[in-house]
């Protein structure tokens, strides 16, 4: 299937000449090229018409899972006929295991795995495996270790009608895929076994496929909904892919135990040669403790330390990561697009991972926890990275220096060092020549907006103007209680997680509706939390950094920085930018910012600011454009999750409803006593089902809604 947009919007503003110039570019060969956009041109949408053109696999990577899920959301929309998923780590918490020696302090691996995100992750490379009309969005959890592809890919099993196999020949592969036998409700990678029938749910999907046997057949194939139970299909043939991504043969994981003792018994000899007893003693209880694990169950705690061994990869060789799942030209050379999304930011951050995962395991292999192998469980190399992603397009409204030097370096100041990667600064801005970087062609200027938006109206007040630091609160509280009247909704940062906490707590007691966020809350809470925002559930939203780059939020009508002065990372020149366009989607958007001294990153972001305001004004003013805030649809990637349970809500209504009318008492009774009796066995999903049921017969028959129990949902 071809990559089709679904959408009335065309291309207008900047767009059209930056699609030609970007499409131009891939058919070229160009390896690197930047699309220097403003925030609120549409980038997204350029990147769609150029992945359109072009028809390759596409990664789109973002630097945090809120972005990507916002991504991912914007591409389903365009591409709702064509694959689209959200690929990012599944922890929702996540504690590696290290060892502090000055306090002789050994932290042991901690993590709760989110089994929402692993489903969307394994639907992510099966879609690869399966299908060319893909974009994968992923954060940078995409060159983190993840498995072999050609292992996943053999160990698939593709069922269907007349399939010969017996029923306990099909549960022994289901075991060495990986699957769990369970008697209680499904979940996904679990299967069960009743008479002749075997109920599998695979890991991409919340649905149950039924096989039915007839002597040594699968006679039928059922399609079920995983939580309503209503039949979705019969078809002929479905595929499974193996309930992990790690997946290893029997024989090499022979070979890869033998390879491990080896690997101990040389480390031990390292050890007591040096006098290092205690780490000897150390590694050889927590090794043979592991080994003895994998030979009885094929699997132990930390067995991603083991890695290369069950990969079969030489020491020092990268891993395999989604990367590898991308399909590649018979030479190896990458053959899919790669858009990475706020490339000033996101680039940084592939380039950090490895060296800070390195020395953790330095340290644990040098005091006798982990065997020197547990290195090769590691993240890419930038170098690495660079590799293996063939040609790539960065996204930013303030490319880094990294993105200028790659795509016309004849337009930057010497670098100190090959592939250093440095943000977009004062310090080397002054040697800097966009100009010839457009003249090049290699960047790609988008400056103009569909909408004929204009970069917002930037207000610098001083702080010993207003008062103290109570004072720019109080100035901010009587600017937002004017935006807020109005219908409008606010954003403001602050430098730290505690400002932010303590800031939305101070402004709900002055009867603001406000909300915070920053990275200690959960992914899914944080998308939830931002698409209630753009709905008007509450009016102001504080944050310290996940509001800058990339968050569509057209609602917003004032940003307010607090402490814009202050030096660091986050009141960078670059900050400041992404921070300001925030205001930018919406066409009475102003930008407060509160500063008693002005610092270069101001000097810059306001000049730069009012740089792109003048080519925007003389714009709008040639062309006769009126300016008009971004009207955008509500949407958010956990509505797919909500729509399974509503959907179910709504199947099970349309099959009683006809009961309630000739008997909405007995029905009632019968309901509240089946949703007890799912809280009883701690089946909660079917338990909420329930109880929406019952709140929607509650509200017809006049009375009062059911409410949650505490507790429970």
């Amino acid at each position: 299937m071809k990559f089709e947009i679904s959408t009335d919007k065309t291309p207008a503003g900047d767009q059209p000449k930056a699609i030609e110039q970007l499409v131009a570019g891939v058919r070229a060969g160009k390896k690197h090229q930047t699309l220097l956009g403003v925030t609120g041109s549409g980038k997204t949408f350029t990147g769609a018409n150029v992945i359109v053109q072009i028809q390759k696999p596409t990664l789109v990577i973002a630097h945090n899972k809120t972005l990507a899920a916002q991504l991912a959301q914007e591409y389903r929309d365009f591409f709702p006929n064509n694959a689209v998923h959200y690929f990012v780590s599944y922890y929702d918490y996540y504690q590696p295991e290290a060892y502090m020696p000055t306090s002789d302090t050994f932290i042991e691996k901690e993590s709760q795995v989110n089994e929402e995100i692993d489903r969307l992750r394994h639907a992510s490379t099966q879609a690869l495996l399966t299908r060319q009309d893909v974009i994968i969005v992923a954060s940078v959890s995409c060159i983190y270790g993840l498995g072999s592809p050609a292992q996943y890919l053999k160990k698939h099993l593709q069922i269907k009608r007349g399939f010969e196999t017996t029923r306990t020949e099909l549960l022994r592969i289901l075991i060495d895929m990986y699957f769990e036998r369970t008697n209680a409700d499904l979940l996904p990678g679990h299967f069960r076994a009743v008479g002749n029938t075997v109920e599998i749910m695979p890991t991409n999907e919340r649905m149950i496929y039924r096989l039915g046997f007839s002597g040594n057949t699968v006679s039928s194939i059922t399609k079920i909904d995983g939580v309503s139970r209503s039949i979705i299909d019969e078809p002929e043939v479905f595929f499974l892919f193996p309930a992990k991504h790690f997946v290893t043969p029997e024989d090499e994981r022979k070979v890869a135990i033998q390879e491990i003792q080896l690997d101990l018994d040389e480390q031990l000899k390292k050890f007591k040669k040096e006098g290092k007893l205690l780490e000897a003693e150390r590694l050889r209880r927590r090794t043979n403790h592991d080994l003895a694990m994998m030979r009885e169950i094929g699997y132990c705690n930390g067995i991603e330390n083991y890695s290369r061994h069950f990969d079969r990869r030489k020491p020092g060789e990268a891993p395999y990561t989604l990367l590898s799942y991308f399909p590649h030209k018979e030479d190896g050379t990458p053959d899919f697009l790669t858009i990475i999304d706020e490339s000033h930011v996101t680039l940084p951050q592939l380039n950090g991972m490895y060296a800070g995962d390195r020395s953790r395991k330095d340290t644990l292999v040098e005091f006798g926890f982990r065997l020197p192998s547990a290195v090769d469980n590691r993240p890419l190399k930038y170098a690495e990275f660079d590799e293996r992603i063939g040609q790539r397009i960065y996204t930013s409204a303030t490319p880094g220096r990294l993105e200028y030097e790659l795509c016309c370096p004849m337009a930057c100041p010497p670098i100190q060092k090959a592939g250093e990667v440095k943000s977009l600064r004062s310090d080397w801005v002054k040697g800097f020549d966009l100009k010839v970087c457009l003249e090049q062609g290699n960047v790609v200027e988008q400056i103009i907006r569909p909408t004929g938006l204009i970069d917002p109206e930037i207000d610098l007040r001083k702080v010993n103007q207003i008062g103290d630091y109570p004072g720019q609160i109080k100035d901010f509280i009587a600017e937002a209680e004017r935006v807020i009247k109005g219908g409008g909704r606010v954003l403001t940062t602050t430098l730290t997680k505690k400002m932010a906490e303590d800031l939305a707590e101070f402004l709900t007691e002055k009867k603001i509706n406000t909300k915070y966020i920053h990275s200690d809350i959960k992914t899914i809470e944080r998308i939830e939390i931002l698409t209630d925002f753009r709905k008007g559930k509450f009016d102001c939203l504080v944050g310290v950094n996940l509001l800058r780059e990339g968050l569509d939020l057209p609602e917003v009508e004032l940003v307010a920085i607090l402490d814009a002065d202050k030096a660091g990372f986050l009141r960078s020149e670059t900050a400041l930018i992404q921070t300001i366009g925030r205001a930018a989607r919406n066409v009475l958007g102003r930008v407060i910012l509160y500063a008693d001294e002005m610092t270069d990153a101001l000097t810059y972001a306001i000049n730069e600011t009012n740089r792109r305001r003048a080519i925007q004004v003389a714009y709008n003013t040639k062309h006769g454009i009126t300016p008009t805030t971004i009207a955008k649809e509500i949407k958010s990637i956990t509505d797919q999750m909500r729509t399974e349970h509503d959907e179910t809500v709504e199947t099970l209504l349309r099959v009683d409803v006809e009961l309630f009318k000739r008997n909405p008492a007995k029905v009632l009774k019968e309901k509240r006593q089946q949703m007890e009796d799912a809280v009883a066995i701690l089946d909660f999903e079917t338990a909420a089902i329930i109880r929406d049921e019952i709140a929607y017969f509650e509200e017809q028959a006049g009375g009062t809604k059911i409410k949650k129990k505490k507790g429970l949902f």
